[in-house]
């Protein structure tokens, strides 16, 4: 058994916040374990509840397309979210829940070693993007240390409010070019290169 599969197994188990119990299911995530890009939701939803799988409502259906708009599928990302059990009424995530999932959010990203991570809300943006606001640095990747992180509005909030979709759409097709540059961050390549994606 694999160590992502036994940290799944550690998260069906999970009772370390008030969301075990109204939980269908957990979502711990899904994807390959050597996933190069990793995305970052915030909270399963309804469809997500039942089914146990992260991204499979409406928005997970945009997001399909947005992948498929770069030459991906579900099955070449890893996709997981900030908590893994759905808070009521879909609400929004609390501070106590956040930080009662992080040590499973921090080893699924230790396991699977990407070399993007796109975090998809504020929520998962927060986390890397501290006291800023989405709709200010949205499309504007961050190295930090060996990784790159790249922070886009949830595939969502594009359905709720038609005005970002195309915003959505432009940022997801930055991603190849963000990959490459990724992959190289490991090689002696000259920081000047990373100017060019804007990283700050």
């Amino acid at each position: 058994m694999s160590e992502l599969t036994e940290l799944y197994k550690e998260i069906a188990a999970c009772q370390r916040c008030e969301l075990a119990k109204g939980r269908t299911h957990t979502v711990p995530g899904e994807g390959p374990e050597n996933a190069e890009i990793m995305f970052i939701g915030e909270a399963p939803g309804f469809h997500e509840d039942r089914q146990g799988r992260p991204f499979v409502g409406a928005a997970g259906k945009f997001l399909d397309e947005l992948l498929a708009s770069i030459g991906l599928t579900r099955e070449d990302v890893y996709i997981g979210n900030v908590i893994k059990c759905r808070p009521p009424g879909n609400r929004d995530p609390l501070a106590d829940e956040m930080a009662a999932c992080k040590p499973f959010l921090d080893k699924q990203i230790e396991l699977i070693q990407p070399k993007l991570i796109v975090t998809l809300g504020r929520f998962s943006m927060a986390r890397y993007f501290p006291n800023t606001k989405i709709t200010r640095i949205h499309g504007q990747p961050k190295r930090i240390g060996g990784r790159i992180y790249y922070p886009m509005f949830h595939p969502a909030a594009a359905l709720h409010q038609p005005k970002w979709r195309s915003v959505v759409q432009e940022d997801m097709l930055k991603i190849p070019q963000i990959l490459k540059e990724a992959e190289g961050l490991g090689e002696a390549e000259p920081l000047e290169q990373a100017a060019q994606l804007s990283l700050f």
